[in-house]
């Protein structure tokens, strides 16, 4: 896999970012607790902060949820900062953290839905919610699992980023996005379980737009297609941060009667519509950081702007 920036992994430019990543390696001996009160401090910091992802993130909010209160909205712009935070600062224990001290922090509710009617290929919708890395680096550890992955901006935390994720897998089967659909399809069709994460922006290519509270929003089409060409099932599955630092609880979902169906489109919006279903249940845990809407339909112009 091609680094995300510079080969030099200790250009100069780079030493804010080995800073930070000895930072986590100091912060992961701390008890999970300690750690997550630190990470709510910081994120309630960065939410008094005027910025761009604060901007991002308050316009996402009041696009979705326009009938809540200002007051309801900061609060959970605030929380939003917080639950962000608190897993950036946990990735160290993700990186370093033993075998053993994972299993721990990290529960499966339901481990014997994970594959389904054990007969087919099974596709796990993971929404981008903030403990979307623990509960994928779990699965791992139970199950051989093929996932997506995104290169970092810099090489730094695309080295660690990679580590933490396939540390437990041998050998590792983190399919590069920009390697495209047929990785994915040969990882399905040899029965592994798919780790995918398909509730991102990114552009007009292969996208359809379908609501997302309400919003024309571009949305991968590939999960319908992938199950389609593979005769995989959906078995969505979430992640929840847990107050207090007690850890992360894994649950999987039934999975889904009749799909896909002929529709490309509705079986796209029926993906987004679970996923608002989740966010109401524990909104301020989702990536709202991200500019889920920058891409609109032509004409529109951007809500970010």
């Amino acid at each position: 896999m091609k680094p995300a920036a510079s080969a030099n992994l200790f250009h100069p430019s780079l030493l804010g970012v080995w800073l930070g990543v000895g930072f986590l390696w100091l912060l992961h001996w701390l008890p999970l607790p300690l750690q997550a009160a630190l990470g709510n401090a910081l994120g309630w910091l960065l939410a008094m902060k005027p910025g761009r992802r604060r901007r991002i993130a308050a316009t996402n909010l009041a696009l979705c949820f326009p009938d809540l209160s200002k007051a309801a909205r900061r609060r959970w712009l605030r929380q939003t900062f917080q639950t962000s935070m608190r897993a950036v600062l946990e990735h160290g224990v993700l990186w370093w953290g033993s075998e053993a001290r994972l299993r721990r922090l990290v529960k499966i509710d339901n481990p014997e839905a994970a594959l389904g009617d054990g007969v087919r290929p099974v596709i796990w919708l993971a929404p981008h919610f903030v403990g979307l890395d623990m509960g994928g680096v779990r699965l791992v550890m139970d199950h051989y699992t093929a996932s997506m992955y995104a290169p970092a901006k810099d090489p730094v935390t695309d080295k660690f980023m990679l580590r933490g994720r396939s540390r437990f897998s041998s050998p590792p089967l983190l399919i590069s996005r920009g390697e495209g659909i047929l990785p994915a399809l040969k990882a399905l069709k040899d029965h592994l379980p798919f780790y995918y994460l398909p509730d991102q922006d990114y552009g007009r290519r292969n996208a359809v737009f379908v609501p997302f509270f309400g919003i024309p929003a571009a949305t991968v089409s590939a999960l319908p297609r992938l199950a389609k060409l593979t005769g995989a099932q959906v078995i969505p599955v979430v992640t929840r941060q847990l107050p207090w630092g007690r850890g992360y609880a894994v649950r999987f979902y039934p999975p889904w009667d009749d799909y896909p169906g002929d529709d490309v489109d509705a079986d796209v919006a029926r993906m987004n519509a679970f996923i608002e279903e989740r966010i109401r249940e524990m909104p301020t845990q989702y990536l709202w950081l991200h500019r889920r809407f920058k891409t609109r339909p032509t004409g529109e112009p951007s809500p970010y702007e």
